[in-house]
């Protein structure tokens, strides 16, 4: 599958004040950290939100993008920070996120609880390929109502804000913030770069909103009124002189005038930046810095009409962000090959010591991917190749229940059934089991037309009847489904190999197949989720949009509805950060950890493990522990380009690694001037 670009956003609230005694409010931001996956890979800082300060509820406007691969799992620390003058940081909380648990949650936002006080949560959506461009605007307030009081003036700022689509998105979210300007009715703001995919996805129709505030150095700020637009209206009212009104509730207070407002830097498909010829009164030192984030299209920005965006064929993402529903449904071979349950070394063995057997290993990897995308939790689990008082079943529910509940239900299910009369027996039969599956997703669509299903099957041999499992296949290749087969063991496989490029051969309109061989990623379980998984975002895709069935948005809901994690002392750690003179954030040293991404690591939980080489540690995973030394990173110098000023963020690839890194110019290196960057 093709690999999309996610965006994460933060906000916290109900943090604990930790200033201390007459020290005013905390004034938080928040560094967020890629966790490695495996001892040899070491954790990466990725970054760190803007200091909000006087408040315990920040809303940072910070972004930080991914690459996000259906069946691969990212997890991300998120630690919460007071920054404290003339002395060191102090921790506020941490949190961990993995970025497929946030996408498949309701609204693809994921609340946790912090050790310290407060909730953190944690917004993905999507990012585009393209730079829809830059956004350069200048604001002046004209007259603006005074609400500091009858001796005093107020001190402006303005917030430009967006909304997002799907469930808990109906709330307006800051993506910009001015500082503000004392003692002024009349302000003249500084001038302004925001990324358009930021501020509304590259549609510069979609309605923005513009509040303006009172500053005040307790946090309560003041609203001073606010107005809707777009981005397309910021710039007609540019080119045409006029001012908007900002309001609360229906009294007006004072003007808004938009001195300069242009887009450069955006992409057409090609990849090739379109801009615009910069007017007489444009600052040259405001340019902006052209990250790529969302697919845009031709268009004419000196045109001062409207501009609207191609429309595009939705992606994994967008049908899963607007309301698609996976469902995981499992079939088990039980067939007399797998051998005697009762004994070590057959597939069906369950160990004493904790080991998993290879249908566990394989149910626990690719069952706990799929799983994050299940709203309900609830999944069907059938076996296959059994006798039940002396008749042979290819379709038979194994658990007390149609359907059990998470992963652990599925493997609780699995070896309860052999406290059952089963006899082990054949032949080895995949037709049942697969009508059943697409019987229920058809049902299952009927109720939500974007509902789609995945049928997880285990096997330890090939199919005993080769044609009538294929005619099993075209039958149902019209259902939302997909089949994921698994072979188990080490029996000769080649039998199989009908299903590749089978929906060609067969005439079928679409692949719902994919096979793949245990074996051969036994001892790596992110190989056998990519593996196992890597075709349905496709498939999904395909059986949708032929149809006609796009992804649709959701009925907003609140913050307050949002399910919230609680705090897990063995995962959500604090890291130790040490600060460079150049703003750059490296962990310490002495407290790296890695995410434990092995089989027996357990369901539900995040495991960090230290590196296997330390002596001291017990032979029991740790949750956390220390790593070993850590090499100087390297260093390589960076230009400032044309038209960038200190503080912007520009976009460089790594000397060594190829890697793109997004770093911002430190403060006094001008353009043409020189800075190190240390990775």
């Amino acid at each position: 599958m093709t690999k999309e670009k996610l965006s994460l956003t933060l906000h916290a609230a109900g943090l604990k004040n930790i200033a201390g005694a007459f020290k005013g409010t905390s004034d938080p931001f928040a560094i967020v950290t890629l966790l490695a996956s495996d001892p040899g890979e070491k954790p990466r800082v990725l970054g760190k939100t803007e200091v909000i300060k006087n408040t315990l509820s920040p809303k940072w406007t910070t972004s930080f993008l991914f690459d996000y691969e259906f069946g691969t799992e990212t997890h991300i620390n998120v630690s919460v920070v007071d920054e404290v003058r003339k002395s060191s940081d102090k921790p506020m909380g941490s949190a961990v996120f993995e970025i497929g648990d946030i996408l498949g949650s309701r609204g693809s936002v994921k609340a946790k609880k912090l050790k310290k006080g407060g909730t953190l949560y944690a917004r993905i959506q999507k990012a585009a390929p393209r730079s829809a461009g830059q956004l350069a605007l200048r604001l002046r307030g004209i007259k603006l109502k005074n609400v500091e009081g009858l001796f005093k003036k107020s001190d402006p700022f303005f917030e430009l804000r967006r909304t997002f689509d799907g469930p808990g998105g109906g709330a307006w979210i800051p993506v910009y913030r001015s500082k503000h300007v004392k003692n002024n009715l009349n302000p003249t703001w500084e001038p302004v770069t925001v990324d358009v995919n930021q501020l509304c996805d590259g549609d510069l129709d979609r309605k923005v909103q513009v509040a303006i505030f009172d500053f005040e150095g307790d946090g309560k700020h003041e609203s001073m009124g606010l107005f809707e637009t777009s981005v397309n209206e910021l710039v007609k009212a540019a080119a045409d002189k006029k001012s908007f009104t900002p309001k609360k509730g229906s009294k007006s207070y004072g003007t808004i005038s938009v001195d300069e407002c242009k887009i450069t830097g955006a992409e057409n498909p090609a990849g090739q930046v379109i801009d615009t010829t910069p007017s007489p009164a444009a600052d040259p030192t405001v340019l902006p810095v052209p990250v790529p984030v969302m697919d845009f299209g031709e268009m004419n920005l000196n045109a001062s009409a409207p501009i609207m965006p191609p429309q595009q064929k939705p992606t994994f993402v967008d049908y899963i962000s607007g309301n698609c529903e996976l469902s995981m449904c499992v079939a088990i071979d039980f067939t007399g090959s797998n051998g005697d349950p009762r004994k070590p070394g057959t597939l069906h063995h369950f160990s004493h010591d904790g080991r998993m057997n290879c249908y566990e290993k394989a149910i626990s990897a690719v069952g706990g991917i799929l799983s994050k995308y299940d709203s309900n939790q609830r999944f069907p689990v059938w076996g296959f190749g059994a006798k039940y008082g002396g008749v042979v079943r290819h379709c038979f529910q194994v658990g007390r229940e149609q359907e059990v509940l998470g992963v652990r239900g599925i493997l609780d299910a699995y070896k309860g059934v052999f406290r059952t009369p089963l006899v082990m027996s054949g032949p080895t039969v995949f037709t049942e089991v697969i009508q059943v599956a697409a019987s229920q997703a058809k049902s299952r669509q009927a109720a939500n037309p974007l509902s789609y299903t995945i049928l997880l099957l285990l096997t330890d041999g090939a199919v005993t009847d080769v044609e009538a499992t294929k005619q099993a296949l075209a039958s149902v290749a019209d259902a939302p489904l997909s089949i994921v087969i698994v072979g188990i063991g080490n029996a000769d496989f080649s039998a199989m190999h009908f299903l590749d490029n089978f929906e060609q051969r067969s005439g079928m309109n679409r692949d719902i197949v994919q096979f793949v061989e245990f074996r051969a990623h036994e001892f790596d379980k992110t190989s056998l989720t990519r593996a196992t998984l890597e075709e349905i975002p496709d498939q999904l895709v395909q059986f949708f949009y032929t149809r006609g069935i796009m992804p649709r948005p959701s009925q907003g809901i609140s913050t307050s509805k949002i399910v919230v994690d609680d705090y897990n002392e063995e995962a959500d750690i604090d890291l130790s950060m040490q600060y460079g003179d150049d703003g750059e954030i490296a962990l310490n040293d002495s407290n790296s950890a890695y995410v434990d991404n092995s089989y027996e690591a357990g369901l539900g939980r995040l495991h960090v493990m230290p590196p296997p080489t330390a002596p001291h540690q017990s032979p029991t995973p740790a949750m956390v522990a220390p790593v070993q030394p850590q090499p100087q990173p390297f260093t390589f110098q960076v230009q400032v380009p044309v038209g960038v000023v200190p503080g912007m963020q520009i976009q460089v690839q790594h000397p060594q690694t190829g890697q793109m890194l997004i770093v911002t110019v430190p403060q006094g290196v001008n353009p043409g001037g020189i800075f190190n960057v240390a990775s």
